[in-house]
């Protein structure tokens, strides 16, 4: 059967969201689109190439990473307004695997960040065509806050050496900072670098609360120009050099000789890092413009972002939270913006790499420690730590994972983390015995309402959480004990199920021999407010024809009543 012609437009356009924008765009768009794409590209240069270095890359490769996946989201991003590039929360898991591999060869190191953004670019694409766009999600709140933080303090550790002059071979953040405070301590430091780094890095801070004007670039510029009229670059300041003239060309990127294992979890952790920035300012943004918010789209146009990126000589990337509200506050309207800011820095590589021949490294440092700064958050895990501090804690664990073993396994850590939490939280849920509270509706927590009423013979049980695995001894245990402890000889017990959204095939065998026991003990085992699919899944674990159809009620009130029909028990409710 054929797709009828509005099936087809509805298909390409989801999956070229971009293109369906140029083709309804409007005139008047235009002007604010180009203004905003030039202003773009003054941070597009500087921060590319800060960013590359922080990544073990020379800086090249950063402008290469932000010219083609910004034409590339163009055409598959759905948001109209991020902005894609290179970005200091990715620096430390790239250097990780770089550092390792690359042996200080400029060639090698390109070769395994562009690996690293092929896997990513790859991973995020099958997520998005899977629809698996809350994967991110299963981080919790202080757990992400956790991580970025140990982001943070790596990415920072990594760029000090520079910002001093020094350069040493990366052994791990704590490492690294005891081998610069050695290093400075023996008189190592170079002052001048530190001096043009220590004021570039002073002047984007002091310039940060004043959005419209481009601190960063405003430093680096006048750090340039300071190293070329004084000559410091004689003096001992290290320079970025000339640039390659010349577009990226198209290759793909392989060594045989180093761990692709390395290489697959290096990427994976990128991915999952860059689409969690991406899906968070995604949403920022959505709900200002009053646009709808596809994560997997997002997901899926981030991913060709990057296969895009590695296939042409460029590093993982990612959305950025800084030149994205450059580009809103420009009056950005469209994706255009990022066209014109990579064909801007596309022609700036072509006709004047010179220009920033001069550009002083320890500059470059102190762009990506501004940056490093932003990422820290505290003050929200000060309200957490003061609401609920075992959370606090989880955040500080995998805070310091990060800080001790480096960025890959620090989002193994998290996971973990995250996986234990979630674990934790389903193996000893909450549950209450229900009784009848005189002058209030329902049946409620007979330990919140020590007055509540309970019916003669008859335990009321509400478990709070899905039934699984994990927790199917705990429902076992605390329904024997719940039937043990009752005041009066219990004939049926009856489960409140309607916070059940879920049950497995071992809570389901064990639920099948709670059903035996009990019968034994001459007491029913009935549900009320049981979900149908979960019904549905008790049908196909061949439960519920065990049990009885007769077993399930629609309310907790119903169950009681037919409990007072079957048994004769008097008693009002």
């Amino acid at each position: 059967m054929e797709k009828s012609p509005r099936a087809s437009r509805f298909d390409w356009q989801r999956w070229l969201p971009g293109l369906a924008t140029l083709l309804h765009y409007q005139p008047t768009w235009l002007p604010r689109d180009l203004a905003a794409g030039l202003v773009l590209t003054t941070m597009l240069v500087p921060v590319g190439i800060a960013y590359a270095e922080a990544s073990g890359v020379p800086g090249i490769y950063g402008l290469y990473a932000t010219i083609v996946p910004l034409l590339a989201y163009a055409l598959f991003g759905p948001s109209r307004i991020l902005v894609l590039g290179p970005d200091s929360a990715l620096a430390a898991p790239i250097l990780a695997v770089v550092v390792q591999y690359a042996a200080s060869d400029p060639q090698r190191a390109i070769a395994i960040a562009s690996m690293m953004a092929l896997v990513a670019g790859a991973f995020c694409m099958v997520a998005g065509l899977l629809r698996l766009g809350f994967i991110t999600e299963l981080l919790s709140k202080p757990i992400r806050y956790g991580y970025m933080n140990g982001i943070a303090l790596t990415v920072l550790i990594s760029q000090l050496p520079k910002l001093f002059g020094l350069s040493f071979d990366s052994q791990g953040p704590l490492r690294d900072l005891w081998q610069l405070a050695q290093a400075l301590f023996a008189g190592q430091g170079h002052w001048p670098s530190f001096a043009v780094g220590g004021a570039s890095l002073a002047l984007i801070v002091l310039l940060k609360p004043y959005k419209r004007l481009p601190g960063i670039l405003i430093a680096v510029v006048l750090a340039t120009v300071a190293v070329s009229v004084l000559n410091l670059d004689q003096q001992g300041v290290k320079v970025l050099g000339e640039l390659p003239q010349g577009l990226p060309s198209f290759t793909f990127p392989w060594l045989s000789d180093i761990d692709l294992v390395e290489v697959l979890l290096g990427g994976i952790a990128v991915a999952l890092v860059s689409f969690a920035d991406t899906s968070v300012l995604s949403r920022t943004y959505a709900a200002r413009l009053k646009a709808p918010v596809n994560p997997n789209q997002e997901m899926f146009g981030l991913g060709v972002a990057n296969l895009a990126s590695g296939l042409f000589q460029g590093i993982p990337i990612s959305s950025s939270s800084s030149r994205t509200p450059v580009a809103e506050a420009a009056g950005s309207k469209t994706q255009l913006t990022g066209i014109i800011g990579a064909l801007a820095v596309t022609l700036l590589v072509l006709v004047a790499p010179n220009l920033m021949r001069y550009l002083p490294n320890s500059a470059l440092a102190a762009v990506v420690i501004a940056a490093a700064l932003g990422l820290f958050e505290f003050a929200d895990l000060k309200r957490i730590f003061r609401m609920q501090q075992w959370e606090f804690w989880l955040s500080f664990t995998c805070f310091v994972g990060v800080a001790v073993f480096g960025a890959i396994p620090g989002i193994g850590i998290a996971v973990v983390i995250s996986v234990i939490e979630f674990l934790w939280d389903g193996w000893r849920p909450h549950f209450a015995v229900l009784g009848r509270v005189d002058g209030t509706r329902g049946y409620h927590d007979i330990e919140r309402h020590p007055h509540a009423r309970r019916i003669p013979g008859l335990v009321l049980l509400r478990w709070d959480a899905p039934l699984f695995f994990a927790n199917a001894e705990q429902f076992h245990n605390t329904v024997m004990a719940a039937i043990d402890e009752s005041p009066t000889p219990v004939q049926r017990l009856v489960v409140a199920a309607e916070p059940v959204t879920s049950i497995d095939i071992t809570s389901a065998d064990m639920l099948a021999e709670l059903d035996r026991i009990l019968e034994s003990r001459g007491v029913e085992l009935q549900f009320a407010e049981m979900k149908d699919p979960v019904k549905d899944k008790m049908k196909r674990f061949e439960l519920f024809h065990c049990i009885g159809a007769q077993a399930f009620h629609p309310t907790v009130g119903a169950a009681v009543d037919a409990y007072l029909k079957d048994t004769g028990v008097d008693w009002q409710p």
